[in-house]
């Protein structure tokens, strides 16, 4: 009796390697792309972090070590920036997951006009962060601005002045500003979960006799925990990278006490052109932000097996 040959082995080699290689060929445009968008200027912008790269020095550029670490460890400017960072990003994030999450749970209720309103609720994502930077420093102009005035009418300010020149409350501008801007994010994804939850569930326990409250704590924050977790990490690392409003809004200022590392970085690169120095701040900051990264992941894959 004879065996028959396997069909994979009856196949000229150049068919074989052909077929192999064919899932590779056609993920081959995407990860060209990717290598060279993402990775050839992560590689080259890490390999700056050791060089002294000052265009204003027509022979830098050569390798100087862990000289820029060094210079960032006695960097007074740079550990104040660091402290701003944690202040405009936890103040921004934690409002803005708040409202975000008040603005879901509102919406997921039926209601006339409901279309209407998740369109006005939208709408401040599609406004350019530039854009919304410069409307808001008008707003808190006092010369052309309402915003002042309405303060001081209230009683929270004893006189229409501009908070964003005043070095104790020039933070809460850019805050407001990115909370406005920001809230639209939480709003979709936590609006997203939230009808994917079984309303059965809401329905069973209301006839166990459960109120809002107890529904919400045992139903909605358990199944909105993973997404919660998620969007915390990712608007955490982009508010951290985030300097479009504080540029435009104080550059920094008054007295850097508006300064946050990512504007560090621009002051550095753009304004001393000191690009050595500049990518060795944001290698600081990409390896601070990978640690909470992978905390943030562990945290969420512990909520998964617990549910």
């Amino acid at each position: 009796m004879t065996v028959a040959a396997h069909p994979q082995a009856t196949k000229p080699l150049r068919k074989r390697i052909a077929d192999a290689s064919e899932p590779y060929l056609y993920s081959a445009p995407a990860l060209i792309l990717i290598i060279t968008v993402m990775l050839v200027p992560l590689v080259l912008g890490i390999s700056y972090a050791f060089r002294d790269i000052q265009l204003l020095k027509p022979f830098s550029g050569g390798f100087i070590g862990l000289d820029h670490f060094r210079a960032l460890a006695e960097d007074q400017a740079f550990f104040r920036a660091l402290r701003n960072t944690l202040w405009w990003t936890g103040a921004s994030v934690f409002l803005q997951f708040i409202f975000g999450l008040i603005l879901a749970l509102l919406l997921d209720k039926p209601f006339a006009g409901r279309g209407l309103a998740q369109a006005l609720v939208f709408l401040p994502w599609a406004v350019p962060s530039f854009l919304a930077g410069l409307n808001w420093a008008w707003l808190f102009n006092p010369v052309i601005g309402p915003l002042p005035h309405w303060m001081y009418a209230l009683g929270i300010m004893d006189a229409p002045n501009n908070i964003l020149s005043d070095p104790h409350l020039a933070m809460w501008g850019p805050i407001v500003a990115n909370v406005w801007w920001g809230i639209p994010f939480f709003a979709i994804t936590l609006l997203a979960a939230l009808q994917a939850i079984p309303r059965d569930l809401y329905e069973a326990a209301s006839i166990d006799g459960a109120g809002p409250v107890q529904r919400f704590l045992s139903i909605t924050l358990p199944f909105l925990a993973p997404t919660i977790a998620i969007t915390i990490l990712l608007r955490t690392v982009w508010i951290s990278n985030f300097a479009d409003l504080i540029v435009v809004m104080t550059n920094g200022g008054p007295a850097d006490r508006t300064q946050i590392v990512a504007s560090y970085i621009f002051t550095q690169a753009f304004k001393r052109l000191d690009f050595g120095y500049a990518s060795a701040i944001a290698l600081v900051l990409l390896v601070l932000l990978l640690a909470y990264s992978m905390l943030i992941v562990v945290l969420r894959q512990t909520l998964l097996n617990k549910g």
